[in-house]
């Protein structure tokens, strides 16, 4: 069953779990991401670990640089759209 987990990030704190469902749930979460621009990383295994956070925690710092190399791709595509 297809997983999804939105992070919320202020650039002051450690990301937060802003969303998480699966199945039709996972699919409305990755259909709003699209239609505010928001960019879509597929990673099984770490959506598996985000999602057993709650709503409103902050990633654990075992997965900083996991998301901070997702976080720092996404503004590189952002900053480089034609």
């Amino acid at each position: 069953m297809q997983k999804a987990v939105a992070l919320k990030y202020d650039y002051n704190n450690a990301p937060t779990v802003a969303a998480k469902g699966s199945g039709l749930l996972a699919e409305k979460i990755m259909e709003v991401a699209e239609e505010n621009g928001v960019m879509l990383h597929q990673s099984p295994e770490l959506v598996e670990m985000l999602s057993t956070l709650e709503l409103g925690e902050e990633i654990p710092e075992a997965l900083y640089l996991a998301v901070a190399e997702i976080i720092a791709f996404a503004h590189q595509i952002k900053d480089h759209q034609w």
